[in-house]
Protein backbone atom coordinates (compact mmCIF):
# COMPACT_ATOMS: atom_id res chain seq x y z
CA UNK A 1 0.00 0.00 0.00
CA UNK A 2 1.45 3.36 -1.01
CA UNK A 3 1.71 5.70 2.07
CA UNK A 4 -1.45 6.86 3.26
CA UNK A 5 -2.98 10.53 2.38
CA UNK A 6 -3.56 13.05 4.87
CA UNK A 7 -7.08 13.21 5.96
CA UNK A 8 -8.94 16.36 5.56
CA UNK A 9 -12.31 15.36 3.94
CA UNK A 10 -14.32 12.79 2.26
CA UNK A 11 -12.06 12.70 -0.90
CA UNK A 12 -9.54 12.01 1.37
CA UNK A 13 -10.74 8.69 2.82
CA UNK A 14 -12.12 7.40 -0.81
CA UNK A 15 -9.12 7.31 -1.92
CA UNK A 16 -7.41 5.79 0.94
CA UNK A 17 -9.73 2.77 0.69
CA UNK A 18 -9.02 2.76 -3.04
CA UNK A 19 -5.44 2.60 -2.46
CA UNK A 20 -5.70 -0.03 0.39
CA UNK A 21 -5.79 -3.48 -1.91
CA UNK A 22 -7.84 -5.86 0.85
CA UNK A 23 -10.49 -3.18 1.12
CA UNK A 24 -10.83 -2.42 -2.49
CA UNK A 25 -10.90 -6.08 -3.14
CA UNK A 26 -13.90 -6.60 -0.71
CA UNK A 27 -15.79 -2.99 -2.05
CA UNK A 28 -15.58 -4.69 -5.10
CA UNK A 29 -16.94 -8.40 -4.28
CA UNK A 30 -20.23 -6.45 -2.91
CA UNK A 31 -20.30 -4.29 -6.45
CA UNK A 32 -20.02 -8.03 -8.10
CA UNK A 33 -22.88 -9.08 -6.54
CA UNK A 34 -25.56 -6.09 -7.96
CA UNK A 35 -27.37 -5.74 -4.69
CA UNK A 36 -29.75 -2.67 -4.70
CA UNK A 37 -28.61 0.57 -3.06
CA UNK A 38 -25.37 -1.73 -1.16
CA UNK A 39 -22.78 -0.53 0.21
CA UNK A 40 -20.32 -1.33 3.42
CA UNK A 41 -20.76 0.85 6.40
CA UNK A 42 -19.52 1.32 10.00
CA UNK A 43 -15.97 -0.04 11.30
CA UNK A 44 -15.18 -0.85 8.07
CA UNK A 45 -14.58 2.57 7.41
CA UNK A 46 -14.28 4.15 10.66
CA UNK A 47 -11.89 1.63 12.23
CA UNK A 48 -9.50 2.11 9.56
CA UNK A 49 -9.44 5.91 9.63
CA UNK A 50 -8.83 5.79 13.28
CA UNK A 51 -6.23 3.51 12.68
CA UNK A 52 -4.72 5.67 10.51
CA UNK A 53 -4.57 8.84 12.15
CA UNK A 54 -3.42 6.83 15.35
CA UNK A 55 -0.33 6.07 12.78
CA UNK A 56 -1.26 2.24 12.18
CA UNK A 57 -1.51 0.25 9.05
CA UNK A 58 -5.34 -0.36 7.92
CA UNK A 59 -5.95 -4.24 8.70
CA UNK A 60 -9.32 -5.54 7.58
CA UNK A 61 -8.59 -8.77 8.93
CA UNK A 62 -9.27 -7.50 12.67
CA UNK A 63 -13.11 -6.45 11.89
CA UNK A 64 -15.20 -8.11 14.09
CA UNK A 65 -17.79 -8.02 11.22
CA UNK A 66 -18.20 -6.41 7.65
CA UNK A 67 -21.19 -4.79 7.58
CA UNK A 68 -22.80 -5.35 4.43
CA UNK A 69 -26.38 -3.07 3.38
CA UNK A 70 -28.35 -3.12 0.95
CA UNK A 71 -32.31 -1.90 0.42
CA UNK A 72 -34.89 -3.62 -1.32
CA UNK A 73 -38.77 -3.84 -0.54
CA UNK A 74 -39.27 -6.44 -2.45
CA UNK A 75 -37.77 -9.07 -0.95
CA UNK A 76 -37.47 -8.13 3.53
CA UNK A 77 -36.37 -12.48 4.30
CA UNK A 78 -33.39 -13.07 6.29
CA UNK A 79 -32.68 -15.94 4.23
CA UNK A 80 -32.34 -14.05 1.20
CA UNK A 81 -29.89 -12.01 3.87
CA UNK A 82 -28.06 -15.17 4.40
CA UNK A 83 -28.06 -16.39 1.29
CA UNK A 84 -25.90 -13.45 0.45
CA UNK A 85 -23.50 -13.59 3.13
CA UNK A 86 -23.00 -17.72 1.50
CA UNK A 87 -21.74 -15.80 -1.59
CA UNK A 88 -19.87 -13.40 -0.22
CA UNK A 89 -18.06 -15.86 1.79
CA UNK A 90 -17.53 -17.83 -1.37
CA UNK A 91 -15.41 -14.77 -2.88
CA UNK A 92 -13.85 -14.14 0.20
CA UNK A 93 -14.27 -17.17 2.90
CA UNK A 94 -12.14 -15.45 5.80
CA UNK A 95 -14.17 -12.78 5.96
CA UNK A 96 -16.58 -12.35 8.80
CA UNK A 97 -20.17 -11.15 6.37
CA UNK A 98 -22.89 -9.68 8.22
CA UNK A 99 -25.59 -8.46 5.48
CA UNK A 100 -28.70 -6.32 6.23
CA UNK A 101 -31.44 -5.09 4.47
CA UNK A 102 -32.33 -1.62 5.36
CA UNK A 103 -35.47 -2.10 4.35
CA UNK A 104 -36.51 -4.03 7.42
CA UNK A 105 -34.12 -2.40 9.95
CA UNK A 106 -36.27 0.59 11.40
CA UNK A 107 -38.57 -3.04 12.98
CA UNK A 108 -35.52 -3.54 15.10
CA UNK A 109 -34.27 0.23 15.74
CA UNK A 110 -38.06 1.08 16.58
CA UNK A 111 -37.83 3.99 13.74
CA UNK A 112 -40.18 4.93 11.25
CA UNK A 113 -39.27 2.89 7.66
CA UNK A 114 -36.64 4.14 6.05
CA UNK A 115 -36.20 5.46 2.70
CA UNK A 116 -33.34 4.25 1.28
CA UNK A 117 -29.91 2.84 2.75
CA UNK A 118 -28.79 6.97 3.49
CA UNK A 119 -32.01 6.80 5.55
CA UNK A 120 -30.78 4.18 7.04
CA UNK A 121 -27.23 4.92 8.50
CA UNK A 122 -28.47 8.62 9.35
CA UNK A 123 -30.05 6.52 12.52
CA UNK A 124 -27.56 5.25 13.41
CA UNK A 125 -25.66 5.65 17.01
CA UNK A 126 -22.47 7.96 16.15
CA UNK A 127 -21.61 10.39 13.64
CA UNK A 128 -18.25 8.96 13.25
CA UNK A 129 -20.12 5.23 12.95
CA UNK A 130 -23.05 6.35 10.15
CA UNK A 131 -21.03 6.43 7.13
CA UNK A 132 -20.91 3.54 4.36
CA UNK A 133 -18.99 2.98 1.28
CA UNK A 134 -19.10 1.32 -2.26
CA UNK A 135 -17.40 1.32 -5.48
CA UNK A 136 -19.08 2.53 -8.92
CA UNK A 137 -17.36 1.66 -11.91
CA UNK A 138 -14.28 0.66 -9.38
CA UNK A 139 -14.00 4.10 -7.83
CA UNK A 140 -14.63 3.97 -4.55
CA UNK A 141 -17.37 6.57 -3.32
CA UNK A 142 -18.41 7.93 0.62
CA UNK A 143 -21.61 8.36 1.64
CA UNK A 144 -21.66 10.32 4.89
CA UNK A 145 -25.43 11.71 6.07
CA UNK A 146 -23.42 13.93 8.51
CA UNK A 147 -20.01 14.51 6.65
CA UNK A 148 -16.71 13.33 8.36
CA UNK A 149 -15.96 15.79 10.92
CA UNK A 150 -16.44 14.32 13.97
CA UNK A 151 -14.60 10.99 12.25
CA UNK A 152 -11.26 12.72 11.51
CA UNK A 153 -11.35 14.89 14.60
CA UNK A 154 -12.01 11.19 16.36
CA UNK A 155 -14.71 12.51 18.28
CA UNK A 156 -17.57 10.09 19.01
CA UNK A 157 -21.02 11.87 19.30
CA UNK A 158 -24.49 10.57 19.20
CA UNK A 159 -26.46 11.55 15.76
CA UNK A 160 -28.85 14.01 15.79
CA UNK A 161 -31.81 11.50 15.73
CA UNK A 162 -30.24 9.49 18.75
CA UNK A 163 -31.87 12.36 21.47
CA UNK A 164 -34.56 9.66 22.50
CA UNK A 165 -31.57 7.21 22.62
CA UNK A 166 -29.17 8.71 24.68
CA UNK A 167 -29.14 5.37 27.00
CA UNK A 168 -28.37 3.34 24.35
CA UNK A 169 -25.95 5.35 22.97
CA UNK A 170 -24.38 5.34 26.33
CA UNK A 171 -24.29 1.97 26.77
CA UNK A 172 -23.04 1.29 23.23
CA UNK A 173 -19.99 3.38 23.32
CA UNK A 174 -19.00 1.51 26.96
CA UNK A 175 -19.80 -1.76 25.33
CA UNK A 176 -17.48 -0.60 22.81
CA UNK A 177 -14.79 0.44 24.90
CA UNK A 178 -12.86 2.33 21.69
CA UNK A 179 -10.32 4.04 23.70
CA UNK A 180 -8.50 0.95 24.61
CA UNK A 181 -7.03 0.54 20.93
CA UNK A 182 -7.53 4.22 19.90
CA UNK A 183 -6.50 6.59 23.02
CA UNK A 184 -7.00 9.65 21.24
CA UNK A 185 -10.60 9.64 20.84
CA UNK A 186 -12.54 11.95 23.31
CA UNK A 187 -16.26 10.54 23.77
CA UNK A 188 -19.36 13.22 24.11
CA UNK A 189 -21.56 10.96 26.70
CA UNK A 190 -24.02 13.41 27.17
CA UNK A 191 -26.94 15.14 25.12
CA UNK A 192 -25.41 18.64 26.69
CA UNK A 193 -21.78 18.03 25.97
CA UNK A 194 -22.63 16.53 22.59
CA UNK A 195 -24.92 19.11 21.28
CA UNK A 196 -24.44 22.68 23.46
CA UNK A 197 -26.44 25.35 22.39
CA UNK A 198 -23.87 27.22 20.35
CA UNK A 199 -23.68 24.07 18.26
CA UNK A 200 -24.83 24.17 15.39
CA UNK A 201 -27.59 21.38 13.74
CA UNK A 202 -26.50 18.79 11.54
CA UNK A 203 -28.74 19.35 8.54
CA UNK A 204 -27.36 18.19 5.30
CA UNK A 205 -26.42 15.17 4.08
CA UNK A 206 -23.12 15.05 2.10
CA UNK A 207 -22.14 12.17 -0.14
Amino acid sequence: MNPAPPLRAISDIERLLEAHAPSHALLLHVASLGLPDAWIGAGFIRNSVWDVLHGRAIDVTRLADVDVLFFDLDDTSREREAEIERRLRSLAPSTPWSVKNQARMHLRNGDSPYRDTVDAVAHWAETATAIAVRTVEGRVEVMAPYGVDDLLNLIVRPTPVFGHKIGIYRERVMAKDWPANWPKLTLLMSWEEAYPASHNSFDRIDT
